[in-house]
């Protein structure tokens, strides 16, 4: 580790350690993590409320307090995830699948001790990433244009297919399904209204609270409200029982490490972050399993995994905003706003002209990680007193959130009635045995794949080869023809079913 590397390190955590930016790290951690547990407040908002609060303050406690809300939410939206099936962020779909079903075993303290420790370890070892790597993987970052995009989204879908239990075929119907859904609403390149049934609600598109709440939560409430009482939750309250046992901790580990890798990596790739990188590490957990049936029915690893991937990948999601001044997602197109608002133009700029600026962010964000363990962690036995409420109790809470999230963010009444859709649509497809998950992956991923298509066929006169000429793309492309090859070729076929048989 070079001198260089050190003094830059240690001039980040003196401008970071100063009262007034620990004062405002804490507050955008709380807050975050406050907007994570509640569904329907969402990140974005949330930020885009406080922009004109951070006009009086200075440039890095302003941008501290909204990367501390960002990673934030990470870490708070596993907990309604873990304990009521209800991811509070698009990125904690995934800790749904396994992390609830180790609630309803009895282990929701040991579930959110794993996502905290989780989350902690892959946003330190995120920000190690930046502060080692930010300019090498940002410049790295630009060989990616519209069929690259296009490929790596392409590949992600097919990771759906095979992160689904039971039939493929289902998977690649809900995938499917979701695609269609993401392609409601107007048409940025024509302006033509597709499937909006002259509805001016739906000109934007479906929105993604009434189809997350709708299949995930309700649908959940109904489900429950199916099950007797002493078969719903197996509650256990013992001490040892909020915290992870020694078994579970070496499950978790390497899952954790391989997760904040692929984080780190697609956190980096605009149209990648948090999301993609959840769903890309539960797939490869699923595929290195030796008990990969255990999946879906509280596999330690299925928690781990994408934890500590969603969480690096929401930390190096900052590296082409700082160091090349592109924004990755449309938060990070919110914290450039705030940059700009304080005359600073994000690039490679920052790092010459404002080292205090650019450093005082990476420490802070170690700081802020060690801040949200803190706050994390003795309120899981909090937390997990949650389950021990009747039902017959926490159920009318839960829509109530439920509603309030929708209506709070569009105030109209197509929003609730899609959302009560949706929930019917879920609770028919439990039944059938179709999961969501792929269904989500394809709402979220099919908007911008659709996007770098046009754009690259755009390009390239109307020519597939395009994707085929580019080797970043062509590689990804081929990757995902095997993947479905695979899937498709009999005897691995067989072997899946054998292992991921759906439940009778």
């Amino acid at each position: 580790m070079s001198l260089d590397f050190i003094d830059h390190l240690a001039l980040g955590f003196q401008a970071a350690a100063t009262w007034q930016n620990l004062g405002f790290a804490f507050f955008g951690c709380l807050l975050g993590t406050v907007i994570g547990v509640l569904p329907g407040i969402g990140t974005i908002p949330a930020i885009a409320l406080l922009l004109p609060a951070t006009y009086g303050l200075e440039p890095l406690s302003s941008l501290i307090m909204l990367a501390g809300i960002y990673y934030g939410a990470q870490y708070g939206g596993s907990t309604t995830s873990i304990l009521v099936n209800m991811p509070g962020e698009s990125s904690s779909v995934v800790t749904c699948i396994d992390g609830h079903q180790m609630a309803r075993n009895g282990r929701a303290g040991s579930a959110l001790a794993i996502a905290a420790l989780g989350s902690f370890f892959a946003g330190c070892v995120g920000t190690l990433f930046i502060a080692a790597f930010g300019p090498v993987l940002g410049a790295f970052s630009l060989r990616f244009n519209a069929p690259e995009f296009f490929a790596l989204l392409v590949l992600g879908l097919t990771m759906g297919i095979i992160l689904a239990r039971g039939s493929a075929i289902k998977a690649l119907a809900m995938v499917a399904f979701g695609l269609l859904l993401g392609v409601v609403g107007t048409d940025v390149n024509t302006g033509v209204m597709r499937y909006t049934f002259d509805s001016a609600s739906l000109w934007d598109g479906l929105g993604f609270l009434p189809l997350v709440i709708g299949l995930f939560g309700v649908t959940e409430v109904i489900r429950n409200l199916e099950e007797p009482d002493q078969a719903r939750i197996k509650m256990k309250t013992g001490i040892r029982d909020l915290y992870p046992s020694r078994q579970e901790m070496r499950e978790a580990w390497p899952a954790a490490v391989r997760g904040t890798a692929i984080g780190a990596i697609l956190g980096v790739l605009p149209g990648g972050g948090a999301v993609l990188s959840s769903f890309a590490s539960y797939t490869v957990e699923k595929k290195i399993a030796r008990s990969p049936e255990k999946f879906g029915h509280g596999a330690v690893q299925g928690l781990a995994g994408p934890e500590s991937a969603n969480n690096a990948g929401a930390q190096t999601s900052f590296i082409p905003l700082l160091t090349l001044g592109l924004p990755s997602n449309a938060l990070m197109a919110l914290i450039m706003g705030a940059m700009m608002i304080h005359g600073i133009a994000p690039g490679t700029s920052v790092m010459s002209e404002r080292p205090d600026l650019f450093w005082g962010m990476i420490a802070s964000m170690w700081i802020g990680n060690a801040m949200l363990v803190v706050l994390n962690l003795p309120l899981i036995g909090l937390w997990v007193k949650l389950l021990s409420v009747p039902y017959r109790l926490l159920f009318p809470a839960i829509l109530m959130f439920c509603a309030i999230g929708v209506y709070g963010t569009d105030d109209n009444l197509v929003q609730m009635s899609l959302t009560c859709l949706f929930a019917l649509f879920g609770y028919v497809m439990l039944k059938v045995g179709c999961e969501p998950a792929p269904l989500i992956l394809g709402f979220v991923l099919g908007p911008p794949m659709e996007s770098n298509l046009r754009r690259s066929l755009t390009i390239s006169d109307g020519s597939a080869a395009i994707f085929f000429e580019r080797p970043i793309a062509a590689v990804l492309l081929v990757a995902a023809i095997v993947v479905v090859g695979l899937i498709v070729f009999p005897q691995f076929r067989q072997k899946r079913q054998e292992a991921f048989a759906e439940e009778g």
